[in-house]
């Protein structure tokens, strides 16, 4: 596993654990890899502090824990496997009110439709505009700019 501190066209910076450094390059060309705060998928690896070794004359501790990699690999699929589970639940309960979500919304907060619960999607400025009245759960839709709420 490798660690990447990576920055996306608009400038935020953020880290994410690769299995090495050609998985972290599929998922980019694949357009998997997006930064967590804006959903670019324009990402790019950001300068990085070199991680410098002791002097050889030094008795180094061991690089790097097995036991603590597998661990981290397996709370990282958990995690994955907790986000698909609700994606499917989103899915599979809610009705999907597709572009029409934040007219959708706005007529159930303000009280002019019936209170259910829905997901479709946003436009980056619809989404900031329910971002104020509102905070929610986001659900990025993979492969899209588009945002999709629940």
């Amino acid at each position: 596993m490798i660690l990447y501190q990576l920055q996306c066209s608009n400038g935020h910076e953020f880290e994410a654990w690769f299995h090495n450094s050609m998985t972290f390059d599929e998922q980019v060309a694949r357009g998997d890899v997006v930064c967590p705060y804006c959903s670019d998928a324009s990402v790019s690896k950001a300068i990085m502090a070199p991680n410098i070794s002791p002097s050889r004359s030094k008795k180094s501790p061991p690089m790097g824990n097995k036991e603590a990699e597998v661990r981290a690999q397996e709370v990282a699929e958990k995690i994955l496997d907790a986000v698909n589970s609700l994606r499917d639940h989103v899915t599979d309960n809610f009705e999907d009110v597709g572009t029409e979500f934040a007219d959708e919304a706005r007529k159930i907060h303000y009280g002019e439709a019936d209170e259910r619960g829905i997901y479709g999607e946003a436009t980056d400025d619809e989404a900031l505009a329910r971002i104020r009245f509102n905070p929610g759960r986001i659900l990025r839709q993979r492969r899209s700019s588009r945002i999709r709420w629940a």
